[in-house]
């Protein structure tokens, strides 16, 4: 931990905008029908959430582990597409709102491959 009482991988701006991501279809998801309560709603939620927990847990570690943590993260956005796919056939969320879920899955997906590639090249230091 740093002395201002945060952590080095919360200055990531993947890690920032995944959690961002996250809280959006956390309000999203209050919107759906109850009896997506432990299905639709939960599945997205997780999905959203390991994004930025991914992302948490392999910083720090080797780059190989980092990496394959990335890429699970990368995963999860994949998931998170189909959920949104989903979401708007059952008329869950609008037009509108099905594409700022899937313009913030292609930034991150982008994010996070251009992240991995950085890895790969060894550019990315100073991770404790």
């Amino acid at each position: 931990m740093e002395e201002t009482g945060s952590f080095n991988f919360e200055e990531l701006n993947v890690y920032q905008k995944a959690v961002t991501f996250a809280n959006l279809v956390y309000s999203l998801t209050t919107k759906f029908p109850t009896e997506e309560r432990f299905i639709l709603i939960d599945q997205f939620r997780r999905a959203a959430i390991s994004i930025s927990l991914n992302i948490a847990e392999g910083y720090g570690t080797s780059n190989r582990e980092f990496k394959r943590y990335l890429k699970i993260a990368r995963g999860s956005v994949r998931e998170c597409v189909a959920l949104v796919t989903l979401s708007a056939l059952r008329d869950y969320i609008d037009p509108a709102q099905s594409q700022l879920l899937r313009d913030n899955c292609i930034e991150l997906s982008k994010m996070l491959s251009g992240f991995i590639q950085a890895v790969d090249s060894r550019e990315v230091v100073g991770r404790r």
